[in-house]
This record gives structure tokens, sequence and C-alpha cells, in this order.
């Protein structure tokens, strides 16, 4: 009899190892049934390479910052002066008096000022990539909001398709039955199917939509843009919005970067002004002579003669002066310019809001009347069912309208909410959701 107690124990071997795998291989890819504007968000920032990328790009600054405050590296000399070339002596290197072999060490004195500007002007590079940083997870968290919420309002469209269709599917259904009671037209049957093959068009125009825009998305939170939506947030403006524009657009990615382009001019301008000081070098070289001779030590100091410093270092600080005047008219140019685009967002989501104001208000509590008012008419027989399925058609344009000035809002608030800088990168949450 062959024993069963080895299949046995591979049994459980294998069933643990199942087990495990389940726990820690298949666990995180159902640890996330949905996902939200928020995780969407979250997720564009961790998984781009441009953030990784940039993130080189500021350390390779930090290294170079730290090097420009150093000292240049010293000149090792090694020479052979004085060396006889012809007579009883020539090519000796002992024999003659003056020939000296000399190993020299020289050293450049760069003034500390000078040291101490192109340290801080190395800084700036530093802060420029920090803002570049900052700028890039501004517009990768944007990118990937405003493709969620598309997504999530072409598939509200769609949802509201489906629900039109299935009622009018109800409505060929009566007519086919009051056609074949005698009591209703083949034009009203043919009227209600042709309704419902237009539903089906824009059903089919938004499924396509909604394919697009899970691309979209995916292209920014991977396979993540596979899963179900959850469900929209309240979108409310940040509130920065309502204090002074002026003073909150210094956050923003570009007028942020433009003021450190313009702190890199001023290091420019303070490099330009300690090179119109001269640096010192000195030397100190050992020299070897034949053994019949004394060896000597020579002392050297070289100083570079600005002989001609207004039309060179005088030139290179009015060039670096210039730039700052550049730099700064080009911020404030930008100051203007972002401080007008975003009063007019804030126009357009005021815009927005009145309107949705007005659907909810009127329009569309007139539409669901009008639908009820002719079906009413409609099965007490006093009205014809064209008319329903013309009020209904009516009713879907004034909904799939609203939904997308709704739309047309979300982008906006996209825009609004991560157009400015924080300090840790990140930006506002939405409010809870609905």
């Amino acid at each position: 009899m062959i024993s069963t107690l080895p299949r046995r124990r591979d049994g459980l071997r294998l069933a643990s190892s199942l087990v495990l795998w389940l726990a820690l291989g298949a666990a995180p890819a159902f640890a996330q049934t949905s996902l939200s504007l928020e995780s969407a968000v979250a997720e564009a920032a961790v998984r781009s390479r441009l953030v990784s990328a940039i993130e080189s790009q500021a350390q390779a600054a930090r290294e170079m910052a730290a090097a420009a405050g150093q000292l240049p590296d010293p000149v090792l000399k090694l020479g052979l002066n004085n060396l006889p070339i012809d007579g009883p002596d020539r090519y000796s290197v002992t024999r003659d008096f003056m020939t000296m072999r000399s190993v020299g060490l020289m050293q450049e004195l760069t003034r500390a000022d000078k040291r101490s500007a192109r340290t801080r002007r190395a800084e700036r590079d530093v802060e420029l990539a920090k803002v570049t940083r900052q700028a890039t997870i501004a517009d990768l968290q944007r990118d990937a909001a405003t493709a969620w919420l598309e997504r999530s309002y072409l598939e509200s469209m769609r949802e509201l398709l489906q629900a039109q269709i299935a009622q009018t599917e109800l409505q060929v259904q009566a007519a086919e039955t009051l056609y074949r009671s005698g009591k209703g037209s083949q034009a009203e049957v043919f009227a209600a199917r042709g309704s419902v093959e237009q539903l089906r068009d824009g059903l089919a125009q938004a499924e396509r939509q909604i394919a697009v825009a899970t691309t979209q998305l995916g292209r920014w939170v991977g396979e993540g843009a596979r899963l179900p939506l959850a469900a929209r947030p309240v979108l409310t403006l940040p509130a920065w919005t309502e204090g002074a524009l002026a003073e909150h657009l210094t956050q923003h990615p570009q007028i942020a970067a433009a003021a450190q382009q313009e702190a890199i001019a001023n290091s420019d301008a303070a490099v330009a002004r300690a090179a119109r000081s001269s640096d010192w070098s000195v030397e100190l070289m050992y020299s070897q002579r034949g053994p019949a001779y004394s060896n000597m030590v020579s002392i050297n100091l070289s100083v570079p003669l600005q002989w001609d410093q207004k039309n060179r270092q005088d030139r290179e600080l009015a060039a670096r002066l210039a730039g700052i005047d550049e730099a700064r008219a080009r911020r404030e140019e930008l100051q203007r310019a972002h401080e007008a685009e975003v009063r007019a967002m804030l126009q357009e989501w005021r815009s927005h809001e009145d309107r949705l104001r007005r659907y909810d208000a009127s329009l569309l509590p007139l539409a669901t009347q009008r639908s009820e008012a002719a079906l009413v008419a409609y099965r007490s027989g006093t009205g014809p069912l064209p008319a329903v399925l013309e009020a209904r058609r009516s009713e879907v344009d004034v909904r799939m309208e609203r939904l997308r000035i709704e739309m047309d809002r979300a982008r906006v608030w996209a825009q609004l909410n991560y157009l400015l800088l924080s300090h840790d990168g990140a930006q506002a949450k939405p409010e809870a959701a609905r």
C-alpha cells in the first residue's frame, strides 16, 4: 500500500503557497475597488517619471552649489630649468650651476566674497529646481483631475441615455400594442422606434467618448483607469480666490519661476560685482641643483592686472544689471497676464453657477412637466405619441446640456484648484463626495 502522507504534505505546502501569494501578491490588486478623484491626483504625481527627472536635476543643482564655494584645485608644477644644450656640459642636469630640477605648488586664493557669491548663485538653481518640481506636480494633478472629471461626467451622460432608452422602449411596446388593437397608428410605432435608435446612436457616441477618456486617464494613473470611478466630490473654489489675487498669484508656477529667474539675475550681478576685485595666486617652488651647488626655494605671488576694467569687468556688471531689469519686467508682465486669466476663469465659474441654478430652478422642472403632461395626455387618448417622444427628447437635451455645463465648470475648478504651488507640492483637496 502506497502512503498518502507525502502527497498530503505536498498539498498542504501548495495550499499554503497559494494563500501566501494571494495575501502578498493578489491582495493589492483588489485593495482598491474604485478610483476616487483624490486617488487619481495622488497617483499621477507618484508614477510620473518627469518628477523623478526634475528631482535628479535638483540633486545635481545641490551638488553644484556645494562645489561652487570651494577654492580652485592647487596646481602642481614640475620643471627642468636652464639645461645646457651644447658645450662640454650639454644635456647634463648636475654639472652646470644654473641647471635646476624644480617641483612647485600653486594655489589661487579666490576671495571669500566671490566664493560666497558663486555659492548663492548655485543655490538659486536649487530653488528654481524646487519650483519646477512643484509646478510639474501641479500640472500633473490638474491634468489627472481634468481627465477623471471628464470621464465621470461622460458616464453620467451614458446613464442618462440608458435610462431614456429604457423608457422609450416601453413607449415602443405601448405603441405596438395600440397599433395591434387598432387604437394607434403605424406611424407612431415608427416614430417610437426611431426615437430609440437616435438615443442608441447617442449612447454609442458616449461609449466612444468614455473609452477615449479612460485612455487619457490611464496616461496619468496607469491600470487604475480601468477601475470604476467613485462618486464625484462637491467642487468648491479654493479659499485663495476670495482674497487678493496679486498676493496669492506669487505662488503661480510660472510667476514663481520668473521670480527665481529674477533672483538668479541678481546673483549673476553679485558674481560680476565680486569679479571686479582680482584673485591672487601664491606659488611655492623647490629647485634642486647638482651636488656641488645649493638647492633653492622660490616663493611667487601673482595678481591679474585689470588694466581695462571699464571695458571688461564694468561692462559685464552692466550687462548683469540689465538682466535684472529684464527678469523683473518679465515677471511683472506674467503677473498681470495671469491675474487677468484668473479673473476670467472666476467669471466663467460664476457664469456656470448661474446657469446651473437657472436649469435647476426653471428649465429642468419645465422640461419634466412638459414630458409628464404629454404622457398624461397620450394615456388619456387626447394627445399623440410623437408629442410624448418630442417632449422626452427635449427633456433629455436639457439634462444633457446641464451635465455639459457642470463638466465645463469642473474643468474651471481643476484649473483653479491646482493652479498655485504649495509648500509640500500638494494642492487643495476637494470636499467630501455627495
